[in-house]
């Protein structure tokens, strides 16, 4: 049996209660910088060009964020790739809080199946902080087409086989896997016409080169107002505020059809918990302003904030379901 003289066993708990007391210096630490968190301005980067749809939503919201923090937010955009070039960016910066990734279902579900390599893991890479918003899309048909209702044209599409026609804004674009998800749920046969855009997709879908699409509110209610396209129904469970008329695809003969886009604020890993904490309680307060939930509805979009946990069970199911698309359409990008 080993022995220890008083002064090695008193040098020793020496020892324990130096380390004990610098883990509570350090815990102390983390806990004090959390608390004053922010200190400073926060970057935001955004992987998509500026003054797009994306761009101009996360902006939108989360500029009332960086009011509720006391602290500006300085937004960056990185765009390529898909937006997997700023997701990548977000990987490599300090767990701090003072580095932030806004995404939507494109760079968080949709990259991860539809490139070889996305060059990030959204589940492991990054720490959830919300769920920001989800968007509508709505089914958009060229004026001329026969078919006034949903119902209506599901039957022109099954009694003409492969000859309907419905435009995206490229492969593996949520208009593309939109309609991918609705001719494996109505068991329809069309045909794909993919577009570098979706503003090339819709200028076709108006001069009538192609029968119909499924687009984002954000893009597709301008020409909904304009009336030179028309609109059959919208994509979501639930009907849209800023389009009550429109029934959904599931009112109109496709049960349990839901898609939507979304997007939502993260972190990198390893981000300190009250630090994620704080920022979501920021959020949580934002997308409550009826301002801000007045100008989301003008562009077919809702607040939809959640806790960090939702958003992390949110994502994994997401990725399944949108990854389940990519496979069925054969969408792959190197």
């Amino acid at each position: 049996m080993s022995t220890f003289s008083p002064r090695a066993r008193s040098a020793g708990r020496r020892t324990l209660l130096g380390l004990a007391a610098a883990s509570l210096v350090l815990l102390g630490g983390t806990a004090m910088a959390a608390e004053a968190y922010p200190a400073k301005p926060v970057k935001v980067i955004v992987p998509f060009p500026a003054g797009g749809g994306g761009d101009t939503l996360a902006r939108l919201m989360l500029s009332r964020v960086s009011q509720e923090l006391g602290q500006p937010f300085v937004f960056e955009n990185l765009a390529g790739a898909g937006g997997n070039i700023g997701s990548q960016a977000a990987t490599r910066a300090a767990a701090d809080g003072y580095t932030l990734l806004y995404g939507t279902n494109g760079t968080f579900a949709i990259n991860h199946t539809l490139y070889k390599n996305s060059g990030f893991d959204p589940l492991k890479d990054f720490a959830p902080v919300s769920q920001l918003s989800r968007i509508a899309a709505v089914v958009v048909v060229r004026s001329a087409l026969p078919a006034k209702t949903m119902p209506e044209l599901l039957k022109l599409i099954r009694s003409e086989p492969g000859k309907m026609t419905f435009a995206s804004a490229g492969n593996g674009t949520t208009s593309h896997l939109a309609g991918e998800i609705l001719k494996s749920s109505a068991q329809l046969d069309m045909v794909h016409v993919p577009y570098r855009g979706g503003a090339p997709a819709m200028n076709d879908l108006l001069a009538g080169q192609v029968d119909m699409m499924i687009e984002v509110m954000p893009n597709a209610a301008p020409q909904l107002k304009s009336g030179r396209v028309r609109g059959l129904a919208v994509s979501t469970a639930n009907r849209v505020a800023s389009l009550p008329e429109l029934p959904t695809i599931a009112e109109s003969g496709v049960a349990g059809f839901d898609v939507s886009a979304w997007d939502a604020l993260v972190a990198p890993a390893g981000t300190p918990a009250p630090v994620v904490a704080r920022l979501n309680a920021a959020v949580q307060k934002a997308l409550a302003d009826p301002e801000l939930r007045r100008q989301l509805q003008e562009r077919g979009a809702e607040a939809a904030p959640g806790t960090p946990e939702a958003l992390s069970a949110f994502m994994r199911a997401e990725l399944k379901r949108w990854g389940d698309a990519v496979r069925r359409s054969g969408a792959q990008v190197d």
